[in-house]
This record gives structure tokens, C-alpha cells and sequence, in this order.
């Protein structure tokens, strides 16, 4: 270790994720740019990603996410990990580029006993030329392709998710059509998308290792380890003695500095292993976020930057409830602001109820 390399604490760690993931105060970004700051939300269920961002934007309207899928400058694909994001138009390309060729020697790997990668590059063939006529459901691709076919021509024609599927108000996410088609022909390069991976991962979820870096988004270190030496990164020390990298400039707030109360969806990114250095999940709470049972997190909030339960809300009727679950007792000025969110997420998310009540 150099004299010169910092040492970062847990606790400054964590308000560095919180503060990068627009969870120590909310943005007044616009969508597009939160999603470029966040590296991107995870949308395997349509309506995390609009309470992600409710907990993240100032004054976020479910209409306004819906409005910007379909004026296509945010965009939901199959991207880090082979799993549903949500990212900026912008992002698309670099990021689709920087992982598919890594996903597809993956995925033939995993399936050597289906089509190899020219019958799948044939079956992307047939796909575009029908989703030429426009978008196809999941079925009507499976119907086209046959069912293994489908299951992973994915990786070898990138592909979108057309709204209005995939939002709050139709919130099943199977209606494809080509990026091409919905943002126009691809404009990057691989080395291209390898940076832009690392640049996002860090301003989304810096300072990190180089390992979380690669979890993140489901490549090996060695396929990274070109654009790490290209850009221009800072260096610290975790206090186990892991090297740390950094975008040069990215915030590190005071360790510190205070961070409210926040509701997590399902499948919040900050929950993952590849931020476990933050320690945003106690150890001792992560089998009760994480099971065999579900592929998912449950929902979760955050105290003091650390999650301290569970909610969910219920609804009968016209009455809404948000009943949340603590892991532990907390302080009466802690309880108050639980509640505040809580009510303000439920007459939210729930808008046409008539009752609201946090439990």
C-alpha cells in the first residue's frame, strides 16, 4: 500500500454509495440522467423501478417514467448479469456492447447441448426480419423460434422492452422489439462499453474493488482489466486492506453526515453482494432479505444507512395499508420519520384509495 492511498472506513463507504445512488438526498435530476448517475435500476418488476426512483427523485410522478419509455429516452433491456434494466437511452449501446460477447460464450457454455451459436445467429436472423412488421410478444417469439431458440436468441439480437408493457399500469414485460429499431443502429465499440461499465459502476457505486466492479456486470476481472488501465482512476484503501478504485472527482461525504429514512423496492442494486462493502445490509439481516425461496429481495428501508426492515403494502377496497416489518426496536424521532415516508410512498403508489393507514 502507498503512503499516499487513503483509507476509507465501512461507515465512509457507505455514505459514499448512499450519496452516488441518490439515497442521501433526493435529486432534482431528470430521469435519464439519474438512471446515468445510478448505473441504471433493475426492472425484472415494473413497479420497483418507479418506486426506485421515487425514492430518489424530488417530487417523482409515475406518469413521467411511463412518458419517458415511450418517448424512448430511457429504455428497458436484458443488460449486467443477463438481468432486466432500466437505462437512459444513452447508456444502451455501451452497455449492451461491453457485456455480449462475454454473455454469449457464457450462455454456450451453460447450454451445450442447445443450438450453438450459428443456429442462434440464424434464429437473430429471422427475428429481425420479423419484428421488421413490429413488436412481438414473448409467445410469438417462442412460436417463431421454437422455445430454446427463444431462450437465448436474446444474446445475439439485442432487444428491447416495448412500452406500454413493462410499466406501473401493465406491469408484464413481454412485448420485444429490436434496440435498432426503438434508438437507433449500435454506436459503440467494445473497449467503448469495458469503460463505460467501469465509469458507471464507480459513479453509481464507487469506491469499489475491481471484483465488484466485475460482479456488477456479470464479466470476468481479466475482461475489465484493459479498461482499468486506460482510465485515468483514483486509489484508496478499504480498511481490510483491499485496493479501492475511484473516478477521480466522484463525491465522498463526510462519514458522518446523516442519512434518512428511505424505502427500497425489490431488487434494489444497493442490496447486492457487489455493494456489500458498504455494509448497507447487516449481515445479521441478510437472510431475512434474501431466501431459496424467491430469485428477489424483499422490500426494505433503510435507517442510518443501513436496512432495518421490511414493508409491504396491502390494499382491500378503497383502503390502503403499508405495513412495515422492524428488525429491531427504534427511537421514537427514527419512528416518526419511518411513518412520514411510509404514508407519503403509500398515498403514492396507491393514489386512488380513500383510507391510507401505515401499520
Amino acid at each position: 500500500m502507498s503512503p499516499t492511498e487513503r483509507v476509507l472506513t465501512t461507515r465512509a463507504l457507505n455514505r459514499a454509495v448512499l450519496a452516488r445512488q441518490l439515497l442521501l438526498e433526493r435529486s432534482l435530476a431528470s430521469i435519464p440522467r439519474a438512471l446515468e448517475r445510478i448505473a441504471g435500476l433493475q426492472a425484472q418488476y415494473a413497479p420497483s423501478m418507479y418506486i426506485g426512483l421515487w425514492s430518489r427523485l424530488a417530487g417523482f410522478e409515475r406518469a413521467a417514467l411511463t412518458s419517458a419509455l415511450q418517448r424512448r429516452t430511457v429504455v428497458q433491456g436484458t443488460l449486467m448479469r443477463g438481468t432486466i434494466h432500466l437505462v437512459s437511452s444513452r447508456d444502451y449501446w455501451p452497455f449492451a456492447v461491453g457485456v455480449r460477447a462475454e454473455r454469449q460464450e457464457w450462455w454456450l457454455r451453460v447450454h451445450r447441448n442447445q443450438p450453438d451459436a450459428a443456429a442462434h445467429a440464424a434464429a437473430a436472423r429471422l427475428l429481425r426480419r420479423r419484428l421488421a412488421d413490429g413488436p412481438l410478444r414473448k409467445r410469438e417469439i417462442q412460436e417463431l423460434l421454437g422455445r430454446e431458440a427463444a431462450l437465448g436468441v436474446g444474446l445475439w439480437l439485442d432487444l428491447v422492452r416495448v412500452p406500454p408493457s413493462g410499466t406501473w399500469e401493465q406491469r408484464r414485460a413481454d412485448l420485444y422489439g429490436t434496440a435498432e429499431d426503438w434508438l437507433g443502429p449500435e454506436d459503440a465499440a467494445h473497449d467503448d462499453g469495458a469503460d463505460h461499465l467501469v465509469t458507471r459502476y464507480l459513479g453509481g457505486f464507487g469506491p469499489a474493488p475491481v471484483a465488484d466492479i466485475a460482479d456488477w456486470a456479470g464479466l470476468g476481472v481479466q475482461t475489465l482489466s484493459p479498461a482499468l488501465h486506460r482510465l485515468p482512476l483514483r486509489r484508496f484503501v478499504a480498511e481490510d486492506g483491499k485496493l479501492l478504485l475511484d473516478l477521480r472527482r466522484a463525491p465522498l461525504p463526510d462519514p458522518a453526515t446523516p442519512a434518512p429514512v428511505r424505502l427500497l423496492p425489490t431488487w434494489d442494486a444497493t442490496l447486492l453482494v457487489h455493494a456489500r462493502r458498504a455494509a448497507i445490509v447487516p449481515e445479521r439481516y441478510r437472510p431475512l432479505i434474501f431466501n431459496t425461496k424467491t430469485p428477489q429481495s424483499v422490500a426494505t428501508f433503510l435507517v442510518d444507512g443501513s436496512t432495518a426492515g421490511t414493508w409491504r403494502i396491502e390494499r382491500e377496497r378503497d383502503r390502503a395499508a403499508l405495513v412495515l416489518n422492524r428488525f429491531e426496536p427504534l427511537p421514537r424521532r427514527v419512528e416518526r420519520e419511518l411513518v412520514a415516508e411510509a404514508e407519503a410512498l403509500l398515498r403514492w403508489a396507491e393514489d386512488d384509495a380513500t383510507s391510507f393507514l401505515v401499520r
